[in-house]
């Protein structure tokens, strides 16, 4: 087959397996996925051969060790991969859930429910346990789902995919609910976004050129994982001991994730204090800072910022830091180089605490904490599939709620509108 006759089967084959997938039970969903636990368990051997495979490719081609290590499937990565399916399997199951039932004037009782998306398209780069993450918390939700990584992880991913197939087989259910595109070819991706027929909402998770290449190019809805440009804003009256402990937590805990801190802001009543304390710990750690003038005026050893650093992210050991003038400023810098990830307000001020609530536009907002909370299992929602910075249907991370949507239901005796 063609590439293009090999996505659209595929595609047809999910969606077929979706129908049969909404009609399972919470049990029968839980027992394929512990049942996927005890098989990657037992395949270890053969995973961790097709992922050596994968491993050799990557050194041929000069991939980085940072790269490298992403790719690898090691006993810790494994672990956590068996661990995920069981920690899915031991979830509420959120598809049927009923709310809002209320009785109207024509004597109809009006309600919704919690029902799967249908099929989803994952487009994501390296890490090959984000294969098993999509498809357990999918499966969980009902959805059949269709896996595109990258080109460097094919074969464990077909690998991992073959593994979780062979489990859904043997509890009697449709292999292709969880499917991984064989195909490494670019233009797969291009024949998967104008799937609109089959599949129903995409999620891309990887660099700023896959995420717009693929809202460019998509027909299909997309929930994007875009760019975490995460600010914090250290207002006049903070308690600046607390503020330091916030910075550096959101910058060095894990500077090469989404929710890690890129920059700073500081009121300018505070900064001539506050600015020298912070960078002691900063430099201490590897920081390198990228200040305005205002900021370099107090800490003449700081690079000077150019304008692109403040919508950059940075993912490494670099914090631009930014003196403003007050909140209003300090919103203003972050509705204009901000992503809708994550912002942070480190102040004793109430008033001023409750307007960045409600002003700053963000999938998460937070007030004396560490932008570093911003994931699923931290909020609660268990496992995640990524943190969306688009506002329909979700906002922030996205847990088994956020794989499914709601429809209305209705119940009557008898009623006819007039």
């Amino acid at each position: 087959m063609t590439v293009r006759e090999t996505i659209v089967t595929m595609a047809q084959q999910a969606k077929q397996a979706a129908r049969r997938l909404a009609g399972l039970s919470g049990v029968q969903k839980d027992r394929v996925l512990l049942r996927m636990a005890e098989a990657l368990q037992d395949r270890q051997e053969f995973i961790r051969a097709e992922n050596k495979k994968d491993l050799d490719a990557g050194r041929d081609k000069g991939l980085s060790a940072a790269m490298l290590d992403r790719l690898a499937l090691t006993d810790k990565v494994m672990a956590s991969m068996i661990s995920g399916l069981r920690e899915v399997a031991a979830l509420a199951d959120p598809v049927g859930e009923v709310s809002e039932m209320g009785r109207r004037p024509s004597g109809i009782v009006v309600g919704r429910m919690r029902v799967p998306l249908g099929v989803i398209g994952m487009i994501y780069e390296s890490r090959p346990n984000v294969t098993v993450d999509a498809a357990a918390l999918c499966l969980k939700a009902g959805n059949a789902v269709l896996l595109r990584g990258g080109s460097e992880a094919i074969y464990s991913n077909l690998a991992l995919a073959r593994v979780l197939q062979e489990a859904l087989a043997a509890e009697a259910i449709d292999p292709a609910a969880i499917q991984v595109v064989p195909v490494t070819d670019r233009e797969a991706v291009t024949f998967l976004l104008a799937q609109e027929e089959y599949i129903d909402l995409i999620i891309p998770r990887g660099g700023e050129g896959l995420i717009r290449f693929v809202m460019e190019n998509s027909r299909i809805p997309v929930l994007k994982h875009y760019k975490g440009v995460c600010h914090v804003f250290v207002d006049q009256n903070a308690d600046l001991e607390m503020a330091i402990n916030i910075v550096m937590n959101g910058k060095v805990q894990r500077p090469g994730v989404c929710n890690a801190l890129e920059a700073l802001l500081v009121h300018r009543g505070i900064a001539s204090t506050f600015l020298p304390q912070v960078a002691v710990e900063l430099e201490k750690a590897g920081v390198v800072l990228r200040g305005c003038p205002a900021t370099k005026a107090i800490l003449p050893d700081c690079t000077p910022a150019l304008e692109s650093d403040w919508g950059t992210e940075f993912l490494d050991l670099i914090l631009a830091v930014r003196v403003v003038d007050d909140l209003d400023a300090a919103m203003e810098h972050i509705a204009r180089y901000g992503s809708q990830h994550t912002e942070a307000i480190v102040t004793r001020d109430y008033g001023n605490s409750q307007r960045f609530l409600r002003e700053v536009d963000a999938s998460a907002v937070m007030i004396n904490a560490s932008t570093r909370f911003n994931d699923g299992g931290q909020f609660g929602l268990g496992a995640e599939i990524g943190i969306s910075t688009t506002k329909l249907h979700a906002y922030g991370p996205m847990g088994l709620k956020e794989l499914t949507t709601r429809k209305f239901i209705v119940y009557g005796d008898g009623q006819v509108r007039s």
